[in-house]
């Protein structure tokens, strides 16, 4: 009998401790870790430097909880933090990770009406982050080895609300998509200049980047580099959809860097619209299934309200097709008509599967404008090469044409991007290199895993600038008053 009455309480017990949680008083205060360890001494403990969470915390709607010193957090296993109101980790060094990387911690949740802000932290070996509210902040963080939780399908789950802010920090190699919102939940957080790599490890059908509808609102999406692990090979890089119908999609896809996934950018869904503009897509072909991935850029909709995407100076090679545009989608490439504009500039480069290239396939019954792009990169091709490289009504009467001339690849004879393209060379260089520009305007030196080196102000004409760097490849991204170009540089 005692042996049982011991096995009794000893299941009590386990489940109490299970369920074990502290809520901060919801008076106003704003508490470090320390304060919240003399207030919840059961929750909070401080060895060897280290601070660990060993009960749910729940900030209320009125509290703060502040950390703004350099400190390590564990947390213990399947443990959450949510938050009603707000909660700041904001110094040099911060990091917040699990007791046990074996065993990871639940997730850290911000309810609607919260706000959070993340400065130069660690956040690993968790469940995600899920965010309720437009008020959130994350900048020059890393988020890595993040399995999935009962709320969150990405490192970042955006649920609701979600006009939220993501700069200058890093997502690797977690579970589940770097960043995920719902299909019937719009969002349109602004992700800008991250390093994404390896992300989605489930190798289940999503992109690194995995967003739904933005509602009236716009998703921005901008100077972000996406690496793919080429043995997950269901990977995409950026994706977003509006498949429910419904709602509406707006984005603004602009000199991202995306490379080694299965595909590069996917829209989906009618009433979508936006840009897609000086992105670098190369290489995004693990899969190797034709008929299923390995765009560059791929359009998709279906029924009355068609889809209109603005692309301009992208770079695409090596992928399995360059860009594919299917059902009711549609693209303007490249038009001189003042009502629809768009200067071109886009460059194609082996892009092909079967033994035959692909930079264009107008899957579509709708005319395609695609002027002023250079269709074969390091050629001046003829009408007919270019012909060779695009698929539309002359393969297929049930398609929509393509206009595509007047086209070229010498940057000089597209008119409309020859004034606007800055010119530099000798690339590969051995640290000097010369930069004609249409205008005034900066170059910034990035790294290939996205950390930026150094920038330089330019003037309009010729500038010769000499860089300090090892071998390698890197990224420059130019600014002028009114556009925005990526390439690589070698440096030999």
């Amino acid at each position: 009998m005692k042996q049982k009455l011991f096995f009794m309480l000893f299941v009590i017990f386990s489940v109490t401790a299970a369920k074990a949680q502290f809520t901060t008083p919801n008076t106003g205060v704003s508490w470090s870790l320390d304060d919240l360890m003399a207030n919840a001494p059961s929750a909070v403990s401080l060895t060897g430097g280290i601070y660990t969470l060993s009960q749910n915390l729940t900030i209320a709607p009125t509290d703060s909880i502040i950390i703004d010193t350099d400190v390590t957090l564990h947390i213990n296993a399947d443990v959450q933090i949510t938050v009603q109101g707000n909660f700041t980790s904001d110094s040099d060094a911060i990091t917040i990770t699990a007791t046990n990387t074996a065993t990871p911690y639940n997730t850290i949740t911000f309810e609607s009406g919260s706000s959070g802000y993340f400065r130069n932290t660690t956040i690993n070996y968790g469940k995600g982050i899920r965010v309720a509210t437009p008020d959130f902040e994350m900048q020059s963080c890393v988020m890595a080895y993040h399995t999935n939780g009962t709320t969150t399908s990405g490192a970042i789950t955006f649920s609701t609300g979600g006009n939220a802010l993501i700069n200058n920090s890093r997502f690797l190699f977690n579970f589940y998509p770097a960043f995920n919102s719902g299909a019937n939940q719009s969002v349109a957080p602004t992700l800008t200049n991250n390093y994404l790599e390896g992300n989605n490890q489930s190798n289940g059908n999503r992109p690194q980047i995995n967003m739904g509808p933005s509602g009236a609102d716009t998703l921005r999406i901008v100077g972000n580099t996406i690496k793919g692990d080429r043995t997950k090979i269901m990977t995409g890089g950026i994706g977003a959809s509006n498949l429910l119908g419904g709602g509406q999609l707006k984005v603004i896809i602009d000199n991202n860097i995306i490379t080694d996934n299965r595909y590069g950018i996917t829209v989906i869904g009618a009433a979508s619209s936006g840009y897609i503009r000086g992105n670098i897509i190369e290489n995004n072909n693990t899969q190797n299934i034709p008929a299923q991935g390995g765009s560059g850029i791929s359009l998709s909709a279906s029924g009355a309200t068609t889809m209109n995407i603005i692309a301009s100076r992208n770079q695409i090679r090596r992928n399995l097709w360059g860009i594919t545009v299917i059902g009711t989608a549609r693209i303007n490439l490249g038009d001189t008509n003042t009502a629809t504009l768009n200067e071109g500039g886009n460059v194609f480069s082996e892009n092909a599967n079967g033994g035959a290239t692909y930079a264009l396939f107008n899957n579509t019954a709708l005319p395609i404008m695609a002027m002023n792009n250079c269709w074969i990169e390091g050629t001046e091709p003829t009408a007919a090469d270019v012909e060779n490289v695009i698929s539309h009504q002359v393969d297929d009467n049930t398609l929509g044409p393509v206009t595509f001339t007047p086209f070229g690849c010498d940057a000089l004879s597209v008119p409309g991007f020859a004034t606007s393209k800055p010119i530099i060379y000798p690339n590969p260089s051995k640290g000097k290199i010369n930069i004609e520009m249409a205008e005034s305007g900066t170059i910034s030196i990035f790294a290939i895993n996205g950390m930026f080196i150094q920038n330089f102000d330019l003037n309009e004409g010729r500038n010769t600038i000499d860089v300090d760097l090892p071998a390698g490849i890197y990224i420059t991204k130019t600014e002028t008053q009114g556009k925005n170009f990526s390439n690589k540089l070698v440096i030999q």
